[in-house]
């Protein structure tokens, strides 16, 4: 052998990859590295593996492998064999010393508020799967789909999934309540007031004197089809629990008013709710300084829910003439319910 080849075989052996690397501003990607196998990085795209104790190399983006010699050569293109010859005497016997690269973070995107969240989902459309998910898996009444759109209570989520506004005193979205085939939650960075869906129109001059309180807005959409969306009711849901807002709400205070619908909206025109009656869970008071009590049936609260029994018979579960569902539904007059004492 002689002696300049004797100097290639001393260089291959002598200079880690990982030197000229590290000569470069190549530093060591230590999360994505392993044992026999060193990932270099440079700037934004430049990525080489190191291997064989830092005898090889090879760019997992391209076909580009080999020694020492041709990773000087892909390094920089422009140098012959003797140059890179010359450049490699420099670094014979130099161990690298692994600098380590800083982890590349992620732009953090600013976190939306739940109004903006809100605004940028699509209004409830006829045969989407949103409406198919409503309409035809959880069974609720066209009519009550069509108030909810046109309230704006009720909104397209992704996946076919269902989003509640839940309000604040000056009707700002404040958290959303989510609901789909596969997923329940709410928005984390939401509060929880409630759900409210008006039994009357915007322009109805029928005051609000009856408050239907469940527990998720599909509970409540759900009885406000049973009794077909009463003009004097407002239905709510607590999103599984009761605070402030429907202490305020069952005091006779203002109830804030959902902006109407866009015109642009599929479900926007069609034919309103139909108005007819049911059991009363909440009568509110009269306005006056002589308003009585906000919870009047049967002295308290009652839950929409029995264990035994359906929604409108858990109204009033103490109460032996409370309608049956199928009596409800056959039932076309309001004033034929019989109703318990103090109702």
């Amino acid at each position: 052998m002689s002696g300049q080849d004797q100097e290639i075989e001393d260089l291959r052996a002598g200079v880690s990859c990982a030197t000229l690397l590290e000569r470069r501003a190549w530093k060591l990607d230590k999360t994505g590295s392993t044992r026999h196998c060193w990932k270099y990085r440079c700037g934004a795209g430049g990525l080489v593996i190191v291997n064989h104790g830092g005898l090889g190399w090879w760019d997992p983006r391209s076909q580009a492998k080999g020694d020492v010699f041709t990773l000087a050569q892909f390094l920089e293109p422009g140098l012959n064999f003797g140059q890179v010859r010359q450049l490699l005497r420099t670094l014979s016997g130099i161990a690298p010393s692994f600098p380590v690269a800083l982890a590349a973070q992620k732009e953090k995107k600013p976190e939306l508020s739940p109004a903006e969240r809100w605004t940028a989902r699509r209004s409830l459309t006829r045969g989407s799967p949103t409406w198919c998910y409503l309409a035809r898996t959880r069974a609720l009444e066209v009519p009550v789909l069509v108030a909810a759109a046109r309230a704006d209570v009720l909104r397209e989520g992704p996946y076919g999934s269902a989003w509640f506004a839940h309000r604040d005193a000056a009707a700002t979205i404040v958290g959303i309540e989510m609901r789909g085939p596969e997923y329940r939650g709410f928005s984390a960075d939401g509060d929880k007031t409630l759900f409210q869906l008006p039994g009357r129109l915007p322009t109805s001059s029928v005051p609000v004197t009856r408050l239907v309180v469940c527990e998720a807005p599909i509970d409540a959409m759900s009885l406000a089809g049973i009794e077909r969306l009463r003009t004097d009711t407002l239905y709510v849901a607590t999103a599984g629990g009761i605070g402030p807002h429907l202490a305020q709400v069952a005091q006779g205070q203002p109830v804030t008013q959902s902006a109407e619908h866009h015109e642009g909206d599929d479900v926007a025109g069609q034919a309103g709710p139909v108005q007819h009656a049911a059991a009363a869970l909440v009568e509110l008071p009269p306005t006056g300084p002589a308003a009585e009590a906000a919870i009047a049936p049967c002295r308290d609260l009652r839950p929409h829910r029995h264990r035994h029994r359906s929604t409108v018979d858990a109204v009033h579960p103490d109460c032996p003439s409370s309608p049956s569902l199928a009596t409800l539904r056959q039932t076309p007059d309001c004033h034929q319910i019989a109703r318990c004492r103090g109702c």
